[in-house]
């Protein structure tokens, strides 16, 4: 199996997405109902299971009413490089 150097970093994101979400009271269905997704859209990208293209995650944090600025600053502190 190859290993993904970049897990680590995926695995923070995903869960800084998963807190973005649970912080504003949502849940999986309430945020695909915004993006016009099912739930396992968003269940899909919280466990690993797909990654979300720039787009995507930009609609992400529109439907989850936060600046992508801001949410890539929260991400960087914990960056592994």
């Amino acid at each position: 199996m190859k290993h993904n150097r970049y897990a680590n970093n995926e695995e923070h994101f995903r869960n800084l997405l998963r807190q973005k979400r649970k912080d504003r009271g949502l849940t999986q269905a309430d945020l695909a109902a915004t993006l016009g997704k099912p739930q396992s859209f968003v269940s899909k990208y919280e466990a690993g299971e797909r990654l979300l293209s720039f787009v995507e995650t930009i609609d992400v944090c529109r439907a989850l009413g936060i600046d992508p600025a801001t949410l890539l600053k929260d991400y960087l502190p914990h960056h592994d490089a």
